[in-house]
């Protein structure tokens, strides 16, 4: 009976050790500084100044009591590299640094545009809590600056205003799909361009319509946040080489089958009243045709943009709905304007860029009948002599919740 009940207490024993021994290292939360965003800036020599974005993870449990403690802390230091700019901070801050909850990387424009900037980016890849689907956000000024600047006013909570702004603003197509390992991944395949957000909150004077807006460029009043994403910055081989307007970045996504393409509302001059404009709803639901064939020693790629249009205003009262003759004008119009838009993107892409951020290398391979062809034909040193014939495919969708629209005049009588 003693024998059994001491095998009872020894197994009791063991299971209390099995359940609490994956608790020794333990830490709370309050004794952790949570970083939620890294700024990148350009040191002295080989040198970086980064940026803590710090969010302090009591402050969210003491908004209903009173309490003087921030949101946030800022920390900016110059460091060697991404690594060792952790244990340089633990010098200032109490807390244990901590990535778990890390939601963007900022850049400034400047360092991106240097030459050694991949380097430093690769350091991001050494450190476990770094995840690949962390945000990617280039700013026109500093990053630090940017940071510092950068004040939400309905979410106080950073996290979960970088999570917010980039889900909506990509749900707009304003900005490209931007993180980590997109940047990654496309650098080391050496065939397309990558797009990163672009994003300032320093506004400019330069004047020009909504849809060809950049960073900086919108136009805000009132007593808000005045950081706002549009456009996109673009690199080749994981360097920053030029930047595309908030429509350009638009049309990109369209012609991209390998991200999905986001609905989204832009504007036309009315073709039948050009003191108006027409507001369509843009939906890509099939994906493109690309074809690619060789003919007397170059390269034709010709591409099919299947779109369905919703058109969402009707100013000049014409009743598209009603109106066989109208809609067929109205739809050899789209086209026209859709098509030349493509058009010029690529035509920009071949001579400014180089290269293309369409994901067209990946489409192009099943031309070729091995890797080493496909490697050896080199796609990014090629596509700037292709030839691509653009093509546009619309069919109407709705024309709104209500189609019919009274004559003006008799309203007016």
């Amino acid at each position: 009976m003693k024998k059994l009940l001491w095998i009872l207490k020894s197994v009791i024993i063991l299971l209390l050790l099995v359940m609490i021994s994956g608790c020794w290292d333990q830490m709370e939360v309050d004794r952790k500084a949570y970083v939620v965003g890294i700024g990148l800036d350009k040191g002295k020599k080989e040198k970086i100044n980064v940026t803590y974005l710090i969010s302090n993870p009591e402050y969210a449990s003491q908004q209903g009591g009173n309490t003087n403690e921030p949101a946030t802390e800022i920390i900016t230091f110059e460091a060697n590299d991404l690594i060792t700019s952790r244990n340089i901070a633990n010098s200032v801050i109490a807390k244990e640094i901590s990535y778990d909850m890390l939601s963007v990387i900022i850049v400034s424009k400047q360092l991106a545009k240097d030459k050694n900037f991949i380097r430093w980016m690769y350091d991001s890849t050494k450190d476990r809590e770094i995840k690949r689907n962390t945000a990617f956000l280039v700013t026109k000024e500093k990053a630090s600056s940017f940071i510092e600047q950068n004040e939400p006013k309905l979410e106080t909570r950073p996290h979960k205003y970088f999570t917010l702004i980039f889900e909506h603003a990509g749900e707009t197509g304003l900005i490209p799909r931007s993180d980590l390992m997109r940047y990654f991944r496309i650098t080391e395949a050496d065939g397309d361009l990558f797009l990163a957000a672009l994003g300032t909150n320093q506004q400019t004077n330069q004047e020009r319509s909504n849809g060809h807006l950049e960073a900086g460029e919108f136009k805000i009043k009132g007593k808000t946040n005045k950081t706002n994403l549009m456009g996109s910055a673009v690199f080749k081989e994981g360097r920053m080489i030029g930047e595309l307007s908030g429509e350009e970045t638009r049309l990109s996504l369209l012609l991209n089958d390998t991200v999905k393409s986001p609905n989204y509302t832009t504007t036309f001059q009315d073709p039948f009243n050009k003191d108006y404009d027409i507001t369509a709803k843009i939906i890509k639901n099939k994906r493109n045709n690309v074809s690619m064939q060789q003919m007397n020693g170059k390269t034709i790629l010709n591409i099919k943009v299947p779109l369905t249009l919703e058109v969402l205003t009707d100013h000049s009262m014409v009743n598209y709905a009603k109106n066989k003759e109208k809609r067929n004008q109205l739809k050899r119009y789209f086209t026209t304007k859709i098509t030349e838009k493509l058009n010029k993107l690529v035509i920009k892409t071949q001579k400014d860029f180089k290269g293309q951020p369409f994901g067209w290398s990946l489409q192009g391979r099943k031309y070729f009948l091995t890797v080493d062809e496909y490697e050896k034909y080199d796609w990014m040193k090629s596509y700037p002599n292709m030839e691509v014939n653009m093509s546009v495919e619309i069919r109407f969708g709705e024309f709104g919740r209500q189609t019919d629209l009274p004559k003006i005049k008799q309203v007016r009588d």
